[in-house]
């Protein structure tokens, strides 16, 4: 078994979905004939050449690439060479010394950010005595890092979506880079995000703008490919259009029911969705599509290339990372969320190799009546007692009296509850959660979880000493109503829209607004990258330069800096209302 999940694979062709109003599958259309399918189209591709370098990311499936385009090349009568650049590699226990320094010790969930670069996992020597079989028709050196061998040839990229990655980690078909057999998952996962990714990231970075064919590696025995050109081309016209990444989905011991019934091209044979990685960057991928043919590339490679055109004003201060994210918490029918709170900026840095905080929003897209969200600290609050009761019910299993501590307040549709470093807080039960927040999205300090083992039978991490470094004992009282509880704004009142200021927190780096419209509105960008959901209504059709494209329901979607104004039309019968945030300019 090579994927271990619930959901769905990517499928090769667009299908007609069961549930039009909400895309799965959203994807970038390019000329026709610019995508294929299979090994066997790939290697007539390669025979033509004397020197390949098959290269790409860590997960892919190295064994099933080597003997299918051994076997067809062997068809075709032509003499090959492989040499798997995995020998190059150094020892095992070489490797976990140098990495050891970056994962924590015996932390379960947290990291620091690598500065180890690809190279420091090969041996030189090893390297220096890579050579080509001269009497071989094709010499094809293949594996994660074969560009480190400096050996010039045709180079083929391999990429594999993030999600993909963790549904093979899942079913232990892959192991961390260097490594030979895979790690506990958690361990595996803290591994991947804060070593394998970002000296892979780097590598792609280096490699993009040589790169001969991509590859998406999904799809066991079919992957889809294209020239590097083309995926450059598409790239550099996305920077100037609009985008919208592939969303993916996870149960949860919490989650709810909301997206099963509103997105009904899920998987439903699942207990719950928790999460929507909506827009979660690091994560997610953009699809590309050619006569119906579907091909996935990593988020990063559109910011490698383009980020200047992304994030206009704000990319000298963000450079390759996206800096907004958005993503659903799904509570209806659920449970509350653990009690929970994020690191300051300082903090983050230091301690985990971030460049800026995980600051979040929750914006109510629906709700049950009596919902309410857990905000923020009561006015009597007692630091060291707090502490004790946390402890104690660690101890003893014993149900906290949360409400002792923090305040429980009323939710509704279109509020927005403000969540900078520091603040106390979770989403209780019955809520559909637009988080809308700073990219940063695993540093949650985890105090109390209401007694629940996750979906695996296990207790799921505390963090009560690293969230007692962080917390912010002043939000308490009137000031959680006065300061974390946006006030929306009227900016302008037209005859036919109107824009709505909801002010976030001096914290926050991103600013959020609202349009309200019956007809449509046109929206400049000011030199900002424009994130956006549809939060009520239907449907819209984006209009930016020559490009139409229409968007439902609850689908984010975003519109680079590069482009200066765009336009919205809404295409049902009721009010529309739609979701902007962007970067302030204060904060560039």
């Amino acid at each position: 078994m090579k994927r271990k999940t619930s959901q769905y694979l990517l499928p090769d062709k667009k299908n007609n979905p069961i549930d039009s109003d909400y895309d799965l599958y959203p994807s970038h259309l390019i000329n026709r004939g610019k995508i294929e399918i299979g090994y066997e189209n790939l290697a007539d591709k390669l025979v033509n050449e004397k020197v390949v370098l098959l290269d790409g990311y860590i997960g892919v499936d190295w064994h099933e690439v080597k003997h299918r385009l051994s076997e067809i090349l062997k068809d075709r009568g032509l003499k090959t060479s492989f040499y798997n650049i995995a020998t190059c590699l150094k020892k095992e226990n070489d490797i976990a010394n140098i990495t050891a320094p970056f994962l924590g010790s015996d932390d379960p969930i947290f990291g620091h950010k690598t500065h180890l670069e690809l190279q420091a996992y090969f041996d030189e020597s090893k390297l220096s005595n890579v050579a080509l079989d001269p009497n071989a028709d094709l010499n094809i050196i293949y594996g994660t890092g074969a560009s480190q061998s400096k050996i010039a040839g045709y180079l083929v990229y391999f990429d594999l979506p993030k999600n993909e990655l963790q549904f093979r980690m899942r079913a232990n078909a892959i192991t961390n880079l260097g490594f030979t057999f895979p790690k506990n998952h958690k361990q595996m996962y803290k591994h991947f995000y804060f070593i394998d990714w970002v000296v892979l990231n780097s590598e792609k970075k280096r490699l993009l703008p040589n790169i001969d064919i991509i590859v998406d590696q999904q799809r066991p025995n079919k992957p889809t490919w294209m020239d590097g050109s083309v995926l450059r081309k598409a790239l550099r016209d996305m920077s100037h259009t609009c985008f919208r990444v592939r969303p993916w989905f996870e149960p949860g011991v919490w989650g709810g029911q909301w997206m099963k019934k509103h997105f009904k091209d899920l998987n439903q044979d699942v207990p719950n969705y928790a999460w929507s990685f909506e827009m979660i960057v690091p994560e997610n991928g953009l699809v590309f599509e050619s006569d119906g043919i579907l091909l996935e590339v990593s988020f990063d490679m559109l910011m490698f290339q383009e980020y200047e055109n992304i994030l206009g004003k704000a990319a000298n201060r963000f450079k390759y990372e996206f800096p907004i994210r958005f993503d659903f918490l799904d509570t209806f029918d659920g449970g509350n969320l653990s009690l929970q709170c994020h690191p300051k900026p300082d903090y983050i840095k230091k301690e985990f190799g971030e460049n800026f905080t995980q600051d979040e929003t929750y914006y109510i897209l629906d709700t049950k009546a009596n919902a309410h969200v857990y905000l923020g600290f009561q006015e009597d609050i007692d630091p060291t007692k707090f502490k004790t009761a946390l402890e104690y019910s660690i101890k003893t299993k014993e149900i906290l009296d949360v409400e002792k501590y923090v305040q429980k307040l009323p939710a509704k549709k279109h509020d927005l509850f403000l969540i900078p470093h520091g603040t106390i807080h979770c989403s209780g039960i019955d809520n559909l959660v637009l988080e809308i927040s700073a990219t940063p999205y695993i540093f949650t300090f985890k105090m109390y979880d209401w007694q629940r083992l996750d979906l695996d039978g296990n207790p799921r991490p505390l963090n009560i000493d690293r969230a007692y470094e962080n917390l912010n004992f002043n939000r308490k009282g009137n000031v959680v109503q006065d300061t974390l509880i946006s006030k929306p704004k009227m900016e302008v009142s037209a005859k036919d829209w109107k824009k709505i200021h909801l002010p976030t927190h001096p914290d926050h780096f991103y600013d959020i607004y609202r349009y309200e419209f019956k007809t449509q509105v046109s929206i400049k960008t000011l030199g900002q990258c424009h994130v956006l959901m549809l939060v009520e209504g239907t449907e819209v059709e984006l209009q930016v330069n020559k490009t139409h494209k229409s968007f439902h329901y609850a689908e984010t979607f975003a519109i680079p800096a590069a482009v200066k104004t765009y336009t919205i039309i809404n295409k049902g019968s009721e009010k529309a209302k739609i979701i902007v945030s962007f970067v302030k300019d204060r904060a560039c």
